[in-house]
């Protein structure tokens, strides 16, 4: 089994489980976006910060010079904390609080994306006691399917967000009525983990049309942003450790028919820090069943739950063993019968105190755990810290 390339010497040192991100990896992955990007001036990325907010990974990502996706008033302030300037970050969600609003109005953020009418009338009153404007973006429903897990679609009629087709063009104007806030785009998503590029270009498809009958109303919209979405190798971490940005970036350019000074925002957030993240856990016990045999370790769904919420995929590595491979299902220690991270998986054969990495889990991870079981959640390190 090839695997990647841990300091497991230092790792024995650390308390598990834990969160290890390769820096190097992540500044590759920033150096790669960065470089496709020039090529589109009018192509902006902020990161969704959802995908991981660990303080250190943000630094990294600001240092890089992309803006912030933001959906929680305390996004927000992890963005600012970490050096993201106010005038890069976007604010979305359907169901923004008043604090979280007025947050963002004190700090000029540079839009609000925009989920219903009376989000966009609460958004106005808040802005007009603080004599301020409030830039938005509509988030606009697209109804578009994209091929991924049921759970992570977003586009389609069915789903919370965004505002239905129908009705963008009278939300517009409703907006022109209002003192206190100004349209200054449209806002799309359509899902998480897409690999199938045709995905994106029937969104493309779908913009360029709602363009099209905005502009036969004089409707002009100075940014477009697509949300994210991309999606990684789970399976190949060690061959393919940075998406292909090229192909995503290229099917915008050719497909999406942009207006001169018109702005293209995307929200990576996966596709950004999946890679570089690993969860780092010790093997507890080896126990023989009935019919199968089981690595039990003591990480469980409280560190990584995308297993037990999505049936998620993470290639697991045993970075302490080089010995013949073996089969095991690989469990954690909460009481749930959920709380398996893999079955029937092929290791170097397990022993107790033996490290085993959980690849590809720097997007949704750490972000997500939980405290269940009274379990203390797992400290994030970065490359540095070693």
């Amino acid at each position: 089994m090839i695997k990647g390339n841990f300091p497991v010497d230092k790792f024995e040192q650390i308390e598990t489980p834990f969160y290890y991100y390769d820096t190097n990896l992540l500044r590759t992955t920033l150096q790669a976006i960065n470089a496709e990007t020039k090529k589109h001036e009018q192509f902006e990325v902020h990161y969704a910060v959802k995908a991981n907010a660990n303080p250190k990974v943000l630094n990294v990502i600001c240092q890089a010079g992309l803006g912030a996706d933001c959906v929680s008033g305390g996004e927000i302030r992890a963005a600012l904390k970490a050096g993201f300037p106010a005038s890069k970050i976007v604010y979305a969600g359907v169901g923004k609080s008043d604090w979280e609003i007025n947050l963002g109005l004190d700090k000029d953020i540079f839009c609000f994306n925009v989920e219903s009418i009376p989000e966009l009338e609460v958004i106005n009153e808040l802005a007009g006691k603080k004599g301020k404007t409030a830039q938005i973006c509509f988030r606009i429903n697209p109804n578009v399917g994209a091929h991924t897990h049921a759970n992570i679609t977003t586009g389609l009629a069915e789903n919370k967000f965004g505002i239905a087709m129908r009705d963008m063009e009278s939300v517009i104007e409703e907006a022109a009525k209002m003192e206190h806030v100004k349209f200054i785009g449209l806002h799309f998503h359509i899902g998480s983990q897409i690999i199938d590029m045709g995905d994106f270009e029937a969104l493309c498809n779908r913009i360029n049309d709602l363009q099209n009958e905005l502009e036969r109303h004089h409707i002009k919209v100075q940014n477009i942003n697509v949300g994210g979405g991309l999606g990684i190798s789970y399976g190949h971490p060690n061959h393919l450790p940075i998406p292909d940005f090229k192909d995503y970036f290229d099917t915008y350019s050719r497909k999406l028919k942009l207006r001169e000074g018109q702005k293209l925002h995307f929200e990576l957030g996966r596709a950004v820090v999946a890679q570089c993240g690993s969860l780092i856990t010790k093997v507890l016990y080896v126990k023989q069943g009935a019919a199968k045999k089981f690595a039990i370790v003591d990480a469980g769904m409280t560190d990584l739950i995308r297993p037990a919420l999505y049936n998620a995929f993470h290639r697991i590595e045993n970075i302490s063993s080089d010995d013949a491979e073996e089969t095991y299902d690989v469990v954690g220690p909460i009481c749930e019968s959920s709380d398996v991270f893999a079955k029937a998986v092929d290791l170097n054969a397990c022993h107790r105190g033996d490290l085993l990495a959980l690849r590809s889990a720097g997007a949704y991870g750490e972000i997500m755990a939980s405290q269940y079981n009274c379990r203390k959640l797992p400290e994030g390190y970065i490359t540095e810290d070693l």
